[in-house]
């Protein structure tokens, strides 16, 4: 076994905080041995301070570890943040700025065009704009990198499978996001009991421009994003895990409904740890994907598809489902620290 290196989390009593201490308990090249989250955590154990809402126990290996203040020093040498928009920007630079890897799934520095935007699967060489973002920044070893928000990655890869094939000239999705996504406490069960929210604050215009960036092409001026419209509406369901996208899209040439299942099915995953054996699975279920039964297909990391048909205004259509806080957050920033490694960045 190669290296092992010590990881650190912001927000670590957070859901997608504790995400991470699940998936990292038997990481064979991570270990957590720092946990930092608001003041009123800091100084007690992570046993005590955290309101564990995942299944099964608290790991082990991070019940005993003392939260520390959200600031460096951390005693680790890759940060993973799970922190809120509003202090993730100035917090997360801070880390960078003193040398640590910082791997984020907020969304503060998504759209910097120095950052990358990663699906690893997809577009795993835009890990080259960290050298950019280091000499415009002044970082020395530390550097940013983030994952998408977490609707977008439950479409992005069978539409990367398209455009790289056919072609993407438009699409329409319309995400139904599960409360989990909303965090913890996130919505009030007397709200979302029996009903529907059309609107989850900021989400669209995410949705609209993140998957652009991740399937557009890195030059050496930066990335140059795809030029594909995306229109998207949002809804909140009362789902506890799993995002699922109802996609319609038109494609620049012809396309058999034979040849767009093979290019999703045929979409290779990577070897690495958190890889799943499949990265796109279509089903041919007339009544999957369905959160409930599909969300935890390669350990989370899958993305599930089917109902894939042709359109009647728009060329195909498909829904498409992600575990929101595993291959939408948790699963994703750990899987690229693993790409990060093999490209020699860490």
């Amino acid at each position: 076994m190669g290296r092992r290196y010590r990881v650190g989390i912001l927000g670590a009593t957070g859901t997608v905080g504790q995400r991470f201490a699940q998936l990292l308990e038997d990481h064979p090249q991570f270990e957590i041995t720092a946990m930092a989250a608001s003041d009123r955590s800091a100084g007690k154990p992570y046993s005590e301070a955290c309101a564990w809402k995942l299944s099964g126990r608290i790991p082990a290996g991070v019940r005993d570890i003392v939260v520390t203040p959200i600031e460096p020093p951390m005693d680790c040498d890759i940060v993973f943040s799970s922190l809120p928009s509003s202090v993730a920007r100035e917090t997360e630079e801070a880390f960078a700025r003193a040398g640590y890897p910082v791997i984020s799934n907020s969304s503060s520095y998504r759209m910097d065009e120095d950052v990358p935007l990663l699906i690893a699967e997809i577009n795993g060489e835009h890990v080259r704009l960290i050298e950019r973002q280091r000499e415009k920044r002044g970082f020395d070893r530390g550097f940013i990198v983030t994952n998408p928000n977490c609707a977008v990655v439950s479409f992005a890869p069978p539409l990367a499978a398209l455009h790289r094939k056919f072609g993407v000239e438009s699409v329409f999705v319309t995400t139904m996001q599960a409360i989990s996504g909303a965090g913890y406490p996130g919505v009030a069960s007397l709200d979302i009991t029996d009903n529907v929210f059309p609107y989850i604050a900021g989400e669209e215009p995410k949705v609209e421009i993140e998957a652009q960036k991740i399937l557009g092409s890195l030059t050496d001026g930066g990335v140059v994003k795809a030029d594909f419209t995306v229109s998207a509406q949002c809804f909140r369901v009362n789902v506890v895990d799993g995002h699922v996208a109802s996609v319609r899209v038109k494609l620049r040439s012809s396309a058999t409904l034979e040849d767009v299942v093979a290019e999703m099915r045929a979409f290779p995953s990577l070897d690495l740890h958190s890889s799943p054996e499949t990265f796109i699975e279509v089903t041919d279920e007339p009544s999957r994907p369905q959160p409930k039964l599909d969300r935890d297909n390669g350990n989370g990391m899958t993305i599930t598809v089917g109902r894939v048909f042709p359109d009647n205004i728009f060329d195909y259509r498909f829904v498409a489902l992600s575990h929101n806080t595993v291959r939408g957050a948790a699963g994703s920033a750990v899987l690229n620290a693993e790409l990060l490694i093999s490209k020699g960045y860490i």
